[in-house]
């Protein structure tokens, strides 16, 4: 990997990184004591300091070891987390993300930060309690590589057990049992000393006068890790069996160690406990060679041979660990496999060549449309089946090619906590924010370009909306206001509603405004939906004073423009005091649909599959003119409708008197149209291409596709024709024309 890849991979890592500590913080502001958000908390900071370091990073180093610090204090009960503590963490983690971008924007080479970014983070450090260092120190070099050694124990109130047999031959070798139970009187406080004496038994020589026959039963109080205990006995190795079982609460501590393992650093259980503290090397390799003995020396008695003895079993009975401690790190080891099965099954796909992709299997069902084109003007029916066969391959290619982009909505609506979260707190107002459908996918590209929209939405719920405590206390209100965000799929379309129970929209006012700015006269007739739009026109706000957030009257115009970018909808429901909702529409996809294809005079135009409810042919009796809007009464419903060919001012084929027409009828959101067209043509595969520049102001019109003939045909838009039909007339479609 080039160092360019792996810089974009740590770039790629820490936004990762930093969104999972974001959620975590979100988390602990409600559920203050939650030990995997404190344990995500900490990894998040430890991962980016640990990678940084590879890089040379120094100020991101240097600043998250900090954090890193506080939260393992946090973790042990040492520093309590608050609400200003977790803010602070907020503005830390905000913080970090300046610093990363700023190294990385930075010419190669530097890595210096401007005084303003060093000025914020010693602030931060200062509010966490963490003294800022004069200068990178080895000792910060050496927590870097060693941030998983295990710490010391604090002081406990209950004690280290000690075992200590020595062998028959430890007085022949020189060994003096006292001399390391004074040594280890210096490392804290010997307790309680029992002297055993491992007398003969039956199968062993008589009573040696020379021979070793002490054992000693050890109580001991220390902040000593169980390392350097070990290490008091290291020159009596080969002439004593030591067992040393570690106090309530370091044991506690272990496994709290064994929980928050990183996935990278899980191996064996033996070396899992090694790494923790809770085991020595020594314990391990004496229960390792016992397991390898009693694997060669065993004779199993049938063809099936014993398993072998796993190494849990064989610590817990040798006594060098409790079975809790066991226990726990065959979670740690089970989990973090889990996880690499499920990373083993996900790459990283550069999102311009899965682009590039896409485009391939747009041309591909171009290509297999023409196909089926010559060979039906060939009358090649010995063709039929081959392309046939052709059109499922290509249509499965393409739903799974599709499928590639297609990525759960949840994990960016998920970011907009943060948005409610700093937007509330800034206005002084307690609001929930529920998101629900958060499993739905969608393109990820139109994930991405939906992001700005949704935050405009949002931060005028929250400060449009959502009332302030006092005032919704006078309503009878709960204090906490709440903004509901639901995904959910509708006939090929994606639906976003976004719902608070704040004050709602004042018909009136916008009235008010809409006149006081020209957008209508007094003489206008308007209905409550079509006073409510007006939000939408650019430059409108009711806010009577602009702040952070809203009120300037920009962005509701720059939503809408947005939105319909992406051949989507916005709908608006409010009732004053009761609060608002708008329904956005989208389509799965930006790239190829199915489509329903009918020609209209001598154009072809494709209709969205999805959308369409049905066909009908069309009786005149059946319709009727009023204020310029055509109208049919299908079984019983009064159902508008509008003729392509006049839309679009095209030339009919054939005398008004032979002409037969058909009604096609589509849905979009909760409302029915009908658009008249000469010919039904059948569905097909859609590869939309956009029209340019040209064309943007075309109304009606999502885009283009070349159809199997090579010729052209418009897409429809069926929300932007109804929005023509019902609001312009006649007027409104010669207007269309001339655009």
């Amino acid at each position: 990997m080039s160092l360019d890849s792996a810089r974009q991979a740590f770039l790629s890592e820490v936004a990762e990184l930093l969104q999972s500590m974001e959620d975590a913080l979100l988390t602990l502001e409600d559920q203050p004591g939650d030990p995997e958000s404190l344990n995500e908390v900490f990894r998040a900071m430890h991962t980016i300091k640990g990678t940084g370091g590879v890089f040379g990073y120094d100020p991101v180093v240097d600043f998250t070891h900090r954090v890193e610090t506080l939260m393992d204090d946090v973790r042990s009960g040492k520093t309590s987390l608050t609400k200003p503590l977790i803010a602070t963490l907020f503005a830390c983690r905000d913080h970090t993300a300046r610093l990363v971008d700023a190294i990385a924007d930075a010419p190669e080479g530097e890595s210096g930060l401007d005084a303003e970014l060093a000025q914020a983070g010693a602030e931060l450090l200062e509010r966490l309690g963490q003294a800022e260092p004069s200068s990178r120190s080895a000792e910060v070099l050496n927590t870097v590589a060693d941030a998983e050694a295990p710490k010391h124990l604090p002081a406990t109130t209950d004690v280290w057990t000690i075992t200590l047999r020595f062998h028959r031959d430890a007085f022949r070798n020189g060994m003096d049992p006292l001399s390391f139970l004074r040594y280890l009187g210096s490392l804290g406080e010997m307790v309680h000393v029992e002297t055993l004496f491992d007398v003969c038994d039956e199968h062993e020589d008589p009573f040696d006068p020379e021979g070793c026959y002490l054992c000693f039963g050890i109580a001991f109080r220390s902040d000593a890790s169980k390392e350097t205990i070990a290490g008091v006995f290291d020159f009596a190795d080969e002439d004593c069996d030591i067992r040393i079982l570690e106090p309530d609460s370091a044991h506690a501590k272990y496994l709290e160690l064994l929980s928050s393992v990183p996935d990278e650093r899980v191996g064996c259980i033996g070396e899992l406990l090694v790494g923790v503290g809770a085991l020595t090397q020594h314990e391990l390799d004496r229960a390792l060679a016992l397991q390898a003995q009693e694997s060669s020396s065993a004779e199993p008695a049938s063809d099936v041979a014993s398993p072998k003895r796993r190494l849990g079993e064989i610590l817990v009975e040798q006594g060098s660990v409790k079975p809790g401690m066991v226990e726990q790190a065959a979670k740690t080891q089970e989990g973090a496999r889990a996880r690499r099965q499920e990373e083993t099954r996900l790459i990283r796909v550069d999102a311009l060549r899965l682009g590039h992709l896409i485009d391939l299997v747009g041309e591909l069902v171009t290509s297999s449309a023409a196909i089926r084109v010559m060979a039906d003007r060939a009358q090649m029916e010995d063709m039929t089946e081959v392309v046939d066969s052709v059109d499922y391959l290509v249509s499965e290619i393409r739903d799974n090619a599709l499928q590639l982009r297609m990525v759960p909505i949840g994990d960016s609506l998920s970011r907009f906590r943060r948005v409610v979260r700093d937007a509330s707190q800034a206005l002084g107002k307690e609001i929930d924010l529920v998101i629900t459908g958060g499993e739905t996918e969608l393109d990820k590209t139109v994930v991405e370009k939906m992001t700005d929209p949704l935050t405009h939405l949002i931060r005028n719920a929250v400060d449009h909306g959502i009332e302030t405590p006092e005032v919704r206390a006078g309503t009878g209100k709960s204090l906490n206001g709440t903004i509901h965000i639901n995904a959910f799929h509708d006939s090929g379309h994606i639906v976003i509603e976004i719902a608070d129970d704040g004050a709602g929209l004042d018909a009136a006012r916008i009235r008010a405004k809409a006149e006081e700015r020209g957008l209508v006269s007094a003489e206008d007739s308007l209905t409550q939906e079509e006073t409510l739009r007006l939000i939408f026109a650019p430059g409108l706000s009711t806010k009577a004073e602009a702040t952070n957030l809203s009120g300037r009257g920009v962005g509701m115009d720059v939503v809408k423009r947005n939105i319909e970018a992406l051949r989507g909808s916005v709908e608006l429901e409010s009732e004053l005091g009761n609060g608002t909702k708008i329904t956005i529409v989208l389509p799965l996809t930006l790239a190829i649909i199915d489509g329903f294809l009918v020609s209209a005079g001598t154009d072809q135009y494709v209709i969205p599959l999805s959308q369409v409810v049905e066909c009908v042919e069309i009786d005149a009796a059946q319709t009727m003119k009023q204020h310029d809007q055509h109208y049919i009464n299908l079984r019983g419903e009064v159902l508008p409708f509008i003729r392509l060919t006049e839309l679009f001012e095209s030339q009919p084929q054939g005398s008004d008197s032979r002409r037969r027409e058909s009604l096609v009828v589509v849905r979009f959101g909760h409302h029915k149209m009908g658009l008249v067209v000469d010919r039904l043509l059948g569905e097909l595969q859609t590869v939309i291409k956009p029209l340019g520049k040209v064309f943007e102001r075309l109304r009606g019109v999502a885009g283009a596709t070349i159809l199997g003939t090579g010729d052209i045909a418009l897409i429809l838009d069926a929300s932007e024709l109804a929005a023509i039909a019902n609001t312009t007339g006649d007027h409104g479609r010669k207007r269309q024309s001339r655009s």
